[in-house]
């Protein structure tokens, strides 16, 4: 029998970052704990993780590098399926060393990864260290 699996929204992560609020916090982290035994899986789309990074950033106002580190750890925790996960944590390892916004981190990462430049005028991929063609007219 396989274990049960979620699609876990972005307030659960914030409650298990943030610890808030308590009641909310504490069941979150037993089902984390039941993620590591193998009960069950926990499903993260890339979607959520660029919502919870903005959040954490804006809102609880966790540094930009904070932010990333605390989600890159939590989401390589036994029992936590990352959608597109090597995209997700690369994208997270870059916005601990460069000022950029999930998105286009998390397209830097995939264009590495596929060995492709990203099409963009926006020259933050520039801070990536990625290949970027800019169209012409």
């Amino acid at each position: 029998m396989s274990a049960v699996r979620y699609l876990v929204d972005t307030n659960l992560l914030l409650r298990f970052l943030t610890g808030e609020p308590v009641g909310q916090a504490k069941a979150t982290q037993k089902l984390f704990e039941r993620a590591a035994a193998g009960e069950v899986v926990l499903d993260v789309s890339p979607v959520i993780v660029a919502e919870a990074f903005y959040t954490l950033v804006s809102f609880y106002k966790v540094s930009r590098v904070s932010a990333a580190e605390k989600l890159s750890l939590l989401l390589q925790q036994h029992g936590v399926r990352i959608r597109d996960e090597a995209q997700v944590l690369g994208a997270l390892s870059r916005m601990e060393s460069a000022n950029v916004g999930f998105a286009d981190a998390f397209l830097a990462a995939g264009a590495m990864d596929q060995g492709v430049a990203v099409a963009s005028f926006d020259r933050d991929f520039d801070k990536l260290k990625v290949p970027r063609f800019e169209p012409t007219a």
